[in-house]
C-alpha cells in the first residue's frame, strides 16, 4: 500500500509540474487555453493507458504512476470549474459556454480516439 501511494505521489508531482509548465506556456487572460489543453491531452492519453492496462501491457503500479499520478495531477476539473464561473461572473457567457461545450464534447471523444488508437497499435 505504501509503495502504491509513493507511486501516485511521484506521478502527481510530475503531472503537477507539467501542468504548471503548460499554464506558463499558454498563459492567456482571454481564454483558459492551458486548462483546455491539459484536459484534452490528458483524456487522450488516459484512453491509451486504459487499453494498455486492459491488455496487460501496463502493470497496476505503472497505471497508478501514470494514470492516477501523472494524468490525475496534469488534468484538472476543479480549475475548469472555477474558470468557467469566472467567465460567467465577468459577463463573458459566450466564452464560458464555448469552454464548457468544447471540454465536455472533446474530452470523451479524445479519450475514445486514444483508446481506438491504442487498440489498433497493440492488437
Amino acid at each position: 500500500m505504501l509503495q502504491q501511494i509513493g507511486l501516485v505521489a511521484l506521478g502527481g508531482a510530475l503531472g503537477a509540474a507539467l501542468r504548471y509548465a503548460v499554464s506558463e506556456f499558454f498563459s492567456s487572460d482571454s481564454f483558459p487555453y492551458a486548462t483546455l489543453s491539459v484536459n484534452l491531452v490528458g483524456s487522450f492519453l488516459l484512453g491509451i493507458l486504459a487499453v494498455g492496462l486492459a491488455q496487460n501491457l501496463l502493470s497496476n503500479n505503472m497505471a497508478l504512476l501514470l494514470g492516477t499520478g501523472v494524468l490525475g495531477a496534469f488534468t484538472t476539473m476543479s480549475t475548469f470549474s472555477v474558470e468557467t464561473i469566472q467567465m460567467f461572473d465577468q459577463g463573458d457567457s459566450t466564452s464560458a459556454m464555448a469552454y464548457v461545450l468544447i471540454t465536455m464534447a472533446l474530452s470523451p471523444v479524445l479519450a475514445l480516439l486514444g483508446w481506438k488508437l491504442a487498440e489498433s497499435v497493440f492488437a
